[in-house]
């Protein structure tokens, strides 16, 4: 992960140095910004983001090495470049201790500069990814599709592609199961941010005395036990994708805000005065009615507003059975760990189109899985099913003769392969003699 810019602030008194230093490091994908004493440096500090921080180490306003832990409190993942005289060596050798990442002395060798302020910024870059990645969805960087033919699953794909590049927040509903976590990495993988991880956080697993804090950070005292400063997941996700599952779980209070960061593109870590401004695109996902949870006083209703502005919603797989085969074939290929081919017979396949799936994709996908584990003969038969699929459907489905399961098998066979009978007979295990023959007794020809 690389930056299209970074930005380096200057912090010293002494005007030549800062035009110095302006001239000389600006260029492509830089960007200098100057303050000329301590207070106004750590102002910015606070409400901008910054890679690397040249700081004099003798300011008018302030000590250079009180301002320094400030700094390393307010903006952990900035690092800070002591600037220092002749006589300052032991002191910026102090700094280095309190966290400085180097220092250079007055006047510039200004090769060295640049070695050093490169090299902070690249220290910068791969502290973020690793941050980044530890909160992130998907690390494998695999281009992500939502499997199906269905007319449901075309519009959510329509929808998606439609809204990826735009920065509105998407609200992705539906079922536990049905695979919002899919589409949500769709849509990031197809914005503007898809260089970065998306980061994601079941609302959910979150503590409720602590979700505040695990979104925006806090300082070093904002409460009992924070006993060091920390960024939230509001930083990790500057300029990428903050996914937020099951937002109904998600603290009112927090909920507000959230709303608030939502509306003016900034937040304040707990225990801070200043606002950090932040590039984060918000998409959230539910399996609650949260039209009925404001109803009930459950959720904030000017935050359901701000969130509902493009709703994308995933029916249950019940509802679109034709989408069956190909989630099959799909686990059957993917999660097979010696990449065998395998078949799935008749009576097995009309379970699983005749099961209700209440788990949705995830419960089919575990379905498969223990599947593959029992399959004899590269085959997956009704033995390699879970009981109670099995035996669900035979007390719920009425009697059937042998011919009308099969009528109705191949019927569905010749569907998924969209007409094309030589497919449809090989997968079948049938000649397209048999085929033809079994078709014109059906009247299907």
């Amino acid at each position: 992960m690389s930056d299209k810019h970074y930005n380096i602030l200057v912090i010293d008194d002494e005007e030549p140095i800062r035009r110095l230093l302006e001239k000389e490091l600006a260029g492509e994908g830089r960007r200098v910004h100057t303050a000329e004493d301590g207070r106004r440096g750590f102002k910015m500090v606070r409400e901008y983001w910054f890679d690397v921080l040249l700081l004099d180490l003798r300011l008018p306003d302030v000590e250079g090495l009180d301002l320094l832990i400030k700094i390393r409190e307010s903006a952990p993942d900035c690092e800070v470049i002591m600037i220092t005289g002749h006589g300052d060596i032991d002191t910026a050798v102090e700094a280095m201790k309190l966290g400085a990442y180097d220092f250079i002395r007055k006047p510039f060798n200004l090769d060295r500069l640049e070695l050093i302020v490169e090299r902070a910024h690249q220290r910068v870059v791969l502290a973020r990814e690793n941050a980044a990645l530890r909160h992130s969805a998907d690390n494998s960087g695999t281009s992500v599709t939502f499997i199906g033919k269905s007319a449901a699953v075309k519009e959510v794909a329509f929808l998606a592609h439609k809204v990826a590049p735009a920065r509105i927040p998407v609200l992705i509903t539906g079922e536990s199961g049905v695979g919002k976590d899919v589409v949500a990495r769709m849509i990031h993988q197809r914005s503007a941010y898809a260089a970065r991880p998306m980061i994601a956080k079941n609302c959910a697993s979150l503590q409720k005395e602590l979700a505040r804090s695990e979104l925006f950070g806090h300082v070093r005292g904002a409460f009992t036990g924070a006993t060091q400063s920390r960024d939230g997941l509001m930083a990790f996700a500057h300029e990428s994708t903050l996914f937020l599952d099951e937002i109904g779980e998600l603290p009112m209070a927090v909920q507000a805000s959230l709303l608030r960061a939502l509306e003016t593109k900034s937040y304040r870590r707990i225990g801070e005065k200043d606002e950090r401004n932040v590039s984060v695109r918000f998409i959230f996902a539910t399996n609650r009615r949260l039209a009925e949870e404001v109803a009930a006083g459950r959720f904030n209703e000017a935050f359901f507003h701000r969130i509902n502005a493009f709703t994308i919603e995933i029916p249950p797989l019940r509802e679109r059975r034709e989408d069956l085969p190909l989630l099959v074939d799909y686990f059957l290929a993917t999660l097979s760990p010696d990449k065998k081919p395998l078949r799935v017979t008749n009576n097995a396949m009309d379970a699983i189109f005749q099961y209700q799936w209440p788990g949705n994709v995830r419960e089919l996908r575990n379905v498969i899985e223990r599947a593959i584990i029992l399959s004899e003969n590269n085959l997956v038969s009704e033995r390699c099913l879970p009981r109670e699929l099995v035996e669900g459907i035979r007390e719920e489905a009425p009697p059937l003769s042998l011919i009308s399961v099969e009528r109705r098998h191949i019927i569905k066979m010749l569907d998924y392969f969209e007409g094309n009978r030589r497919k449809t007979a090989e997968v079948l295990g049938i000649s397209r003699k048999t085929l033809y023959r079994k078709l014109s007794s059906y009247g299907t020809e």
